[in-house]
């Protein structure tokens, strides 16, 4: 088990009470600010889709998804979903999704292989937005423009908190810093790719890591990416690769680069091919999802992921995952957090 204790911990919202109301309040605000500013519709997500079509995201590659038979498909396997990567593609075709605009979602998903601790759940809770772009969108700049939009309502939402909340005082700064994955490789060779985050993150205050999934010079890759929706092995014109990456903001609490989002412009059929193969998984060219796109019948699309309780335990300074969301957590965890007063849900 890895858990933090910070020194000193309280909660600022002074009991669960005014937590539960907080986390409404940022949870209402946010989604509001998210969709302004990147042209959004909600829509309903699943909570599972059938295996062997190449739909849920395959996280890392090794995580297992929950999978159980459907009785009145003869039997046939679904998967508890891991995200909602592919399937927002799909639904943005499906619904005739002009570029510039998008959907989200409110996703729920369940992750058993996840390493329990501050910030790790079973249970992911997560704004899953996708928008349609054109082909001559795909580049760094617009990954940019699309990453400033999300910050700036991660910021418009902590000032509105400030008046409602006076006790949770805005720290974030006014702009968010991009440096590309092999960039922090070579400012920071000496340290590994978490402690590389947190460097430049807590220089910064709010960085946007560039490029992750690709091979850097050293041979590794600076976090894991499946390789079919981000698009990370795509020239940017400047020296790189990659056309992806993580929003990182400093968190004071933790003591930590705190990541709230994976986002990035997604494959298109060269680049899918290309990941394909780098990664050894062409077989997966056959699946439903992968042979639309392939066959040109899915938009260019950009798209993320960001996490309801990690934006929720970051904005109202919480030490834990468990005090945004109910969960299971080991006795151990539970009985530490208990006495450094930290009340898991």
């Amino acid at each position: 088990m890895a858990l933090f204790i910070p020194n000193n911990y309280r909660n600022l919202l002074g009991g669960v009470e005014q937590t539960e109301k907080a986390i409404k309040a940022v949870k209402d605000m946010f989604q509001e600010n998210l969709s302004a500013q990147l042209a959004l519709l909600r829509v309903t997500a699943p909570m599972m889709v059938l295996s062997g079509q190449g739909l849920n995201d395959d996280l890392n590659g090794t995580e297992r998804p929950v999978v159980f038979p459907v009785k009145s498909l003869a039997d046939a396997p679904a998967e508890v979903v891991h995200s909602l990567a592919k399937w927002k593609r799909l639904k943005l075709a499906q619904l005739g999704v002009v570029p510039g605009r998008g959907i989200y979602t409110d996703m729920n998903a369940l992750r058993p292989d996840e390493e329990l601790d501050n910030i790790h759940s079973i249970y992911v809770d997560q704004w899953d937005w996708e928008k349609v772009m054109t082909p001559e969108q795909r580049n760094l700049d617009f990954l940019k423009q699309t990453v400033r939009r999300i910050y700036e309502a991660v910021k418009v939402t902590e000032n509105k908190l400030y008046v409602e909340f006076p006790q949770i005082i805005p720290m974030l700064p006014d702009e968010i810093k991009f440096i590309h994955s092999e960039e922090l490789l070579q400012r920071y060779p000496g340290l590994n790719a978490k402690e590389r985050e947190n460097a430049i993150t807590k220089e910064y205050g709010a960085v946007f890591v560039i490029g992750i999934g690709g091979k850097l010079s050293n041979g590794e890759v600076h976090d894991g990416r499946a390789s079919d929706y981000d698009d990370w092995s795509t020239p940017t014109g400047d020296g790189y690769f990659g056309l992806n990456g993580d929003i990182l903001l400093w968190n004071p609490v933790l003591k930590c680069a705190f990541e709230i989002s994976s986002m990035g412009i997604r494959v298109d059929a060269h680049a899918l091919h290309c990941q394909l193969a780098e990664r050894g998984q062409l077989n997966k060219e056959h699946l439903y999802f992968h042979r639309l796109l392939l066959d040109g019948k899915l938009p260019h699309s950009i798209g993320g992921g960001i996490g309801q309780s990690r934006l929720c335990m970051f904005l109202l300074r919480k030490a834990h995952i468990g005090e945004i969301q109910s969960a299971i957590w080991p006795a151990d965890m539970l009985l530490a957090c208990a006495a450094a007063g930290i009340d898991l849900a």
